[in-house]
């Protein structure tokens, strides 16, 4: 081989390693930007992510906190927190006479109001009646606040609360007989699946903890923004707040 043969055989090798060495420059490069871009994506779906959680927590039903359920006036500063057992007579005379104006003072979002319920007279006097209504009043609230804000005043009437000793909510043919009487859940068969098929005992369960969690002695119990108001003593607060007691519409000034 001549010596400029040579030369060009070396050049032609010099360029071979040129271009090669481009070309794996260049597959580097691309490396690189789809890590980068993947990374990007990969911030961008962890922020979606959040973003949507915390949308998710956001829209989540505002009426129920796992202990309680608001009735109304959510986005009010005041709140009004009412403790009760379904099968209290003390408390079934309180929703008979203070229940309507308390929830229309809510409606007019005076404040927001917060039913816990207890069981503490199936602990008392034996029997599961708190227990299984609050349980029928987490099926209705599935079907609606106001349904259960309803049933909830059906369960409470003169004409269908119970004597004490009386464990009728226990059954739950009582129970649907009177959901009958609110339309919202009168033939509604979801409705009367979940409370034939226990659905809601979990719900009950959780709402019984948080009540006894909260240290109440006696029902009913209410405490507006935590401080502790005698039952009595409910009217002159409602009136206070700004709530018509005859007809729970604002007070003229």
């Amino acid at each position: 081989m001549s010596k400029r043969n040579s030369q060009e055989a070396k050049r032609a090798a010099r360029e071979r390693l040129r271009i090669e060495r481009e070309k794996q420059a260049r597959k580097e490069r691309t490396r690189r930007q789809l890590l980068v871009a993947l990374s990007v994506v990969g911030v961008l779906a962890v922020v979606a992510g959040i973003g949507i959680f915390v949308a998710k927590l956001n829209s989540q039903d505002a009426s129920d906190d796992g202990m309680s359920v608001t009735t109304a006036g959510a986005k009010a500063e005041k709140t009004v927190d009412v403790y009760e057992d379904l099968r209290c007579p003390a408390c079934a005379s309180f929703e008979q006479a203070m229940g309507e104006p308390l929830q229309k003072g809510a409606e007019e979002g005076k404040y927001k109001l917060r039913v816990h319920l207890g069981a503490i007279i199936d602990g008392n006097m034996g029997g599961s009646g708190s227990r299984n209504a609050a349980r029928a009043l987490g099926a209705a609230k599935a079907v609606s606040v106001q349904a259960f804000a309803d049933y909830k005043a059906k369960l409470y009437s003169a004409k269908w609360h119970p004597e004490e000793q009386e464990d009728k909510f226990a059954d739950n043919d009582y129970l649907l007989k009177v959901s009958d009487t609110v339309p919202e859940l009168k033939d509604n068969k979801a409705f009367e699946k979940a409370v034939k098929g226990k659905k809601y005992t979990k719900w009950a369960k959780d709402m019984i903890a948080g009540f006894n969690g909260a240290d109440v002695q006696s029902t009913p119990t209410v405490r507006i923004d935590g401080e502790q108001v005698q039952p009595q003593d409910v009217p002159a607060k409602l009136k206070e707040l700004g709530v018509d007691l005859k007809s729970g519409k604002d007070e003229k000034k």
